[in-house]
């Protein structure tokens, strides 16, 4: 009987370490280092790979999940934690109420170079940190 309990136990902390992963429908937008920023909120030097988020909802240190590549949250904005630009330009209820991830490219030209050929709103893999799963293009 004690062994029953002991594998459900450790049945229910391993579902829990791995329900740190989720999908999110988000707003992707874009910024990047010619427009004055050259460190993240948390105090880092921003690089292609980083990314802007409400840290309420996907803590710094997550790894973001997009198409083309796996980003870092480690950067915040009044923009994105006030979800303006899905608010504005949401469609439906969810867009409306999606979540905005701000993704850091070097130059203009990369920013707006992939903001043309991805669509506003996606489907977003999170990881948290501390968390067992791993993202499929790391």
């Amino acid at each position: 009987m004690k062994l029953s309990y002991t594998v459900i136990f450790f049945s229910l902390l391993a579902s829990a370490a791995f329900a740190r992963e989720e999908s999110i429908l988000a707003r992707v937008t874009s910024y990047w280092a010619g427009e004055g920023h050259k460190y993240a909120s948390t105090g880092r030097r921003l690089r292609s790979g980083h990314c802007a988020v409400d840290p309420k909802r996907i803590p710094y240190g997550s790894k973001v999940v997009f198409p083309d590549r796996t980003c870092t949250a480690v950067d915040t904005g009044p923009a994105v934690i006030s979800r303006k630009a899905a608010r504005l330009c949401g469609r439906t209820a969810s867009q409306i109420k999606a979540i905005v991830v701000d993704r850091f490219f070097e130059t203009k030209q990369e920013a707006m170079a992939w903001t043309s050929a991805h669509p506003h709103f996606m489907t977003l893999q999170i990881v948290r940190p501390g968390s067992h799963a791993e993202p499929s293009d790391l």
